[in-house]
C-alpha cells in the first residue's frame, strides 16, 4: 500500500504496521491518475520511440567502435613514424658517408689544378679551360653547401680536412690569379665561419691571420672584399678574438685597410669603413 502523507489527526498506530487513512475522494482521485498514467504511458513508450532508443544503442556502440578503431589507427601511425624517423636517419648518415668521400675528392681536385698551375703563362692559359671551370664548379658547391646551416655544422664535423685544404691552397695561390677560385674559397670560408666552431676552428689553422693579411694586398677588389668580411667575423666574436688578437694587431695592415676605405668599389669601400670602426672600438 502507497504511503501518502496524513493530515493531522487522521494517524493511527495498529500493532506492529502504521496504516493511513486517507477520505474517499483522494483515494479516488489518485486512481484515476494511475489508470490515466496506464493509459498515457503506451503512448509515451510507442513503437518510434523504442526504435528511436535501440538507435541510440546502435550509434553509442558504432562510437565505441570507432574509437577503438581510432586508437589502433593511431599506434599504427605512431609505429610507422618511428620506422620512417628510423629509416631518415639510416639515409642521412648514408648521405653523410658519401658526402665526406665526395668533398675529400673536392679538395683533392682543387689541390691538383692549383699545384698543376707551376708558372705565370700556364696560369693565364688555364683560366678558360674546361678544367678551370670545372674545378670552380666543384668550388661553387661547397661554397652552397656552406651557405646552409647544416651544411656548415656538417663540413666543420666532418669534411675539416677539405677546410684545411682550401686555407692551404689560398696560401699557394698568386696574388692576381685564380681571383673567381679565391673568391668562391673565401665565400666558403666567410660561410663557416657563421658557426661558431667552424670559426674556431678555421681561426686556430697555423698562419692563418698572416694569410688574411697577405691575401689583403690582393689587387683584385673582391678578393679583398671577402678577406675584410672573414677578418670582421673574427674580431666580432669575442672569445676567438681574445685568441688571435696579438696576431691581428701584428699582422694587419690597418693602412691597407685604411686604403681599401676609399676604394671607388662601394662594397668594399663600406665594409672596409665598418671593420676599421669595428677595430677602433676594441682599442677603446
Amino acid at each position: 500500500m502507497r504511503r501518502l502523507a496524513a493530515a493531522p489527526g487522521n494517524t493511527k498506530a495498529v500493532g506492529k504496521d502504521e496504516f493511513v487513512k486517507i477520505r474517499k475522494r483522494d483515494l479516488e482521485r489518485l486512481t484515476t491518475e494511475t489508470m490515466q498514467i496506464k493509459d498515457f504511458l503506451p503512448k509515451i513508450l510507442n513503437g518510434e520511440f523504442l526504435e528511436s532508443f535501440y538507435q541510440l544503442e546502435v550509434a553509442e556502440a558504432a562510437l565505441e567502435k570507432k574509437e577503438q578503431e581510432n586508437e589502433q589507427l593511431r599506434l599504427d601511425c605512431d609505429h610507422f613514424k618511428a620506422k620512417l624517423q628510423t629509416a631518415q636517419a639510416d639515409c642521412q648518415k648514408e648521405r653523410e658517408s658519401k658526402a665526406e668521400k665526395f668533398f675529400n675528392i673536392v679538395g683533392q681536385t682543387i689541390e691538383s689544378f692549383v699545384k698543376s698551375l707551376d708558372g705565370s703563362i700556364k696560369e693565364q692559359q688555364n683560366l678558360d679551360s674546361d678544367e678551370n671551370q670545372f674545378v670552380l664548379a666543384l668550388a661553387g658547391i661547397v661554397t652552397n653547401v656552406a651557405a646552409v646551416a647544416s651544411g656548415r655544422e656538417f663540413l666543420v664535423n666532418s669534411s675539416q680536412i677539405l677546410l684545411e685544404t682550401l686555407l692551404q691552397l689560398l696560401a699557394e695561390m698568386k696574388a692576381g690569379l685564380c681571383t673567381k677560385l679565391k673568391v668562391l674559397i673565401l665565400m666558403c670560408l666567410y660561410n663557416v665561419s657563421i658557426n661558431l666552431k667552424g670559426l674556431q676552428y678555421i681561426s686556430e689553422s697555423p698562419g692563418f691571420i698572416p694569410l688574411l693579411s697577405w691575401l689583403l694586398e690582393d689587387p683584385d677588389a673582391e678578393v679583398c672584399l671577402h678577406v675584410l668580411r672573414l677578418i670582421q667575423s673574427v674580431i666580432l666574436e669575442p672569445e676567438v678574438f681574445s685568441r688571435v688578437a696579438t696576431q691581428i694587431h701584428e699582422s694587419l695592415s690597418e693602412q691597407r685597410i685604411l686604403e681599401l676605405s676609399s676604394s671607388r668599389n662601394p662594397d668594399l669601400r663600406n665594409i672596409a669603413s665598418e671593420l676599421l670602426e669595428d677595430m677602433k672600438m676594441l682599442h677603446m
